[in-house]
């Protein structure tokens, strides 16, 4: 089945580890719960959109150790076509640590070599992977070259190329329709705090300036703000038992993503992605569990 949504990004060892409270220098901490699972921003993105019912593949680089062909293989399990996905020899795989508390208070510990990052030349021999694409998804933690050269082979198939993260460099939005950061990253790039509704319109619209489409910015705290040319609509968090946030930002992403290459409306597409987020927020780690039926629950009259 040729994929709709192409996502470029991380893959990793995702090892969630549950404590009452995280331990102070010289001291310990026992472990209540403890998880390996697939993630990294790209693969728990690809999940995402694969729970969603849609046709998806991540292009992602892995080392040529077991950790490595173990991650390929519970993605496949998963439903992503991972057949463009690269094998790095001599490489290490990339592995995640994350403490989560009793407060929702999470600590990352991440070893991510270089050389599993994702190429510019990794990025043109999947060139028609990318071209026949409906929608694609690039994660900017990744090399500045990589994602420009994947925007502009997206763009060329007439993909619609959503950015998620802090661009390296302005003119990488005229080749994008959508961009998602959360608040500190939107500072970053903007310049601009985005504390509130009103700080996160104007954001949204310097960035729009720059040829986006829609602009996704969290509002600390508060929720999200989609700003588009035809306006912009605030969506609260829902409300959510929250053990940890982690993932959540790449739930929305994914449903977001979904929603639009179906055909949905920009209102009904942005409630049920806020949606999505919420409900990783109620499970430790950042591997999503979406319910197709969530593109169907959250239209609106």
């Amino acid at each position: 089945m040729t994929p709709e949504v192409v996502v470029v990004g991380q893959i990793a060892r995702d090892l969630v580890l549950r404590v009452a409270d995280a331990p102070a220098a010289g001291t310990a901490a026992a472990v209540r719960s403890r998880d390996e699972v697939l993630g990294g921003k790209g693969a728990n993105q690809a999940v995402g959109v694969a729970q969603l019912g849609v046709p998806v593949a991540l292009l992602a680089v892995v080392g040529d150790d077991r950790a490595g062909h173990d991650l390929l293989a519970h993605a496949a399990a998963d439903g992503i076509d991972v057949s463009r996905s690269v094998v790095r020899e001599h490489a290490r795989s990339a592995l995640i640590v994350n403490v989560v508390d009793d407060h929702g208070q999470w600590r990352y510990l991440e070893d991510i070599p270089d050389d599993v990052l994702v190429t510019e030349d990794d990025v043109l021999a999947a060139a028609g992977l990318l071209r026949g694409a409906s929608s694609v998804v690039l994660q900017l933690q990744q090399p500045a070259a990589t994602v420009r050269t994947a925007a502009r082979i997206a763009r060329e198939g007439g993909a619609r190329v959503v950015l998620d993260g802090v661009p390296a460099d302005e003119d990488l939005l005229a080749c994008a329709d959508i961009l998602r950061a959360d608040a500190h990253e939107a500072e970053i790039f903007t310049g601009q705090p985005v504390g509130n509704v009103a700080e996160g319109v104007k954001a949204g619209v310097m960035l729009l300036a720059h040829g986006l489409d829609l602009a996704v910015l969290e509002v600390a705290g508060h929720g999200n703000v989609f700003v588009s040319r035809a306006g912009y609509e605030f969506l609260p968090h829902d409300d959510a038992d929250v053990v940890d946030t982690t993932g959540a930002g790449d739930a929305l992403v994914a449903t977001l993503t979904c929603a639009l290459t179906r055909g949905q409306e920009l209102r009904t597409a942005a409630r049920a992605a806020v949606a999505a987020a919420a409900s990783t927020t109620e499970h430790a780690g950042g591997r999503p569990r979406l319910n197709p039926g969530i593109l169907e629950s959250r239209k609106q009259p």
